[in-house]
C-alpha cells in the first residue's frame, strides 16, 4: 500500500486559488494578506491535516550574514534606470559590508513589483537598505506594510511625512540655503528653481523651500521665486529651461534640484544663446562625477555619499541586533564651480 505523501504548501495553494508565497504569509500572520484569505487558506490547511515545519521553518530564520540593498528604477539616458548619486554610494556600501563581516545582495526593484510583500518570503538577507522611491505617496504605503511585516530596514532619503523607518538623509533644507545664499551673493536676483516641489518629492520640495528662506533672509521676496516641475532627468531640466524663457523675463539663475536635472539645462541655455555664467548662473545637488565634466563645471551642493553609505550600513545593524537607529541628517556642503564664478 502506496504511502500517502505529506500535504505541502503548495497543495494548499492550488485549493485555495493563490500563490505558494501567499499561504506562507497567510499562515505566518503576515497583515500582507486579507482576513478572508488567510481565513480561507487556514481552513483549507485543518482540512488536509497540514502543519508548519518549525524545524525548516526556524532555519529561514537563522541570520545570513547578508544584507539586501534594493535600487529603485529611476529614468536615465543610458537606460541604467539607477540615479548616479546611488551608483557613488554603492562603493561605500559594499566596502562597509565587507568590513563588517558582511555580504551585500544588489537587486534592482521596479516600482511595479511587489517588493514590500516578496522580501518577506525571501529570507535572503537579514535586512534592507532602500535607494530611491518615485512617488513618495506610493513609496510611503509599502514602508508601512515593511513595518507591519516586522522587517529590518533603513532608507536614504527624507524623513519627512510621517514616514516608517530610520532614514539617513541630507539636510536638503539647509542645502537649498547654502545654493541661495550663494547665487544672492552672486548678484543675482531672479531666480528659479527647476524641480519637482511638493510632497510627492519630499527632497527636492525641502530644497525649494530652503532656497525661498535664503532669498528671504536676503531681504529680497521669496514669493517672486520662479519654479518650473521637473523630474530627475536631463531632459526634464533642458524642458524646463525652455519653459522658463518662454515665460519671460528669462532668469539670471537656476537652482536645480539635481545634477542630473542641471546637465539638461545647461544644454538648453547654449543652444538658447544664453551664456554660463554670465547670463544665468547654475547650481545643482549632488555632486555626481559629471558634475565636474559639465562645461562650464558646474557648482552644486555635495551630498556625503562616502558617510551616507557607512551609516546606512552601521544603522541597519543596529536594528538587526535589536538596538534603537537614529534618523540622521547629514549636511550638504557647496562646491564652487565655473556655472556660478566666472
Amino acid at each position: 500500500m502506496a504511502v500517502k505523501e505529506r500535504t505541502t504548501s503548495f497543495d494548499i495553494a492550488q485549493l485555495a486559488g493563490v500563490s505558494q508565497p501567499t499561504v506562507s504569509r497567510a499562515l505566518s500572520g503576515s497583515p500582507a494578506v486579507s482576513e478572508a484569505t488567510r481565513k480561507r487558506i487556514e481552513a483549507i490547511a485543518r482540512q488536509l491535516n497540514y502543519t508548519v515545519d518549525k524545524n525548516a521553518s526556524s532555519l529561514r530564520r537563522r541570520q545570513s550574514r547578508t544584507l539586501a540593498l534594493l535600487f529603485f528604477e529611476d529614468p536615465t539616458p543610458d537606460q541604467s534606470l539607477i540615479n548616479p548619486f546611488f551608483l557613488s554610494m554603492l562603493g561605500s556600501l559594499t566596502r562597509t559590508c565587507a568590513l563588517r563581516g558582511y555580504d551585500l545582495l544588489t537587486s534592482f526593484q521596479q516600482l511595479s513589483s511587489d517588493w514590500h510583500v516578496d522580501y518577506e518570503d525571501s529570507h535572503k538577507a537579514d535586512g534592507i537598505i532602500l535607494l530611491g522611491y518615485g512617488d513618495f505617496e506610493d513609496y510611503r504605503t509599502r514602508l508601512d506594510q515593511l513595518v507591519a511585516q516586522g522587517t529590518k530596514f533603513v532608507r536614504w532619503g527624507s524623513p519627512d511625512q510621517g514616514a516608517a523607518g530610520t532614514v539617513i538623509g541630507c539636510d536638503n533644507v539647509r542645502g537649498g540655503e547654502l545654493a541661495g545664499a550663494h547665487l544672492v551673493a552672486a548678484g543675482r536676483r531672479r531666480i528659479a528653481f527647476v524641480g519637482q516641489a511638493s510632497s510627492h518629492y519630499p527632497e527636492f520640495d525641502d530644497r525649494h523651500r530652503g532656497l525661498c528662506q535664503a532669498v528671504a533672509v536676503a531681504g529680497l521676496d521669496a514669493e517672486v521665486v520662479a519654479q518650473v516641475d521637473a523630474l530627475n532627468t536631463q531632459q526634464a531640466g533642458y524642458d524646463a529651461v525652455h519653459e522658463l524663457v518662454r515665460r519671460g523675463p528669462a532668469p539670471d539663475a537656476l537652482f536645480c534640484a539635481s545634477d542630473t536635472i542641471a546637465i539638461g539645462a545647461l544644454k538648453a541655455l547654449g543652444e538658447l544663446g544664453l551664456s554660463v555664467p554670465a547670463d544665468v548662473a547654475v547650481v545643482g545637488f549632488d555632486d555626481i562625477p559629471a558634475a565636474s565634466l559639465t562645461h562650464p563645471p558646474l557648482t552644486t551642493i555635495a551630498q556625503p555619499y562616502l558617510l551616507a553609505g557607512e551609516m546606512l550600513v552601521d544603522a541597519l545593524l543596529k536594528l538587526i541586533r535589536g538596538e534603537t537607529a537614529e534618523t540622521i541628517l547629514l549636511p550638504g556642503r557647496l562646491i564652487v564651480r565655473g556655472s556660478t564664478t566666472g
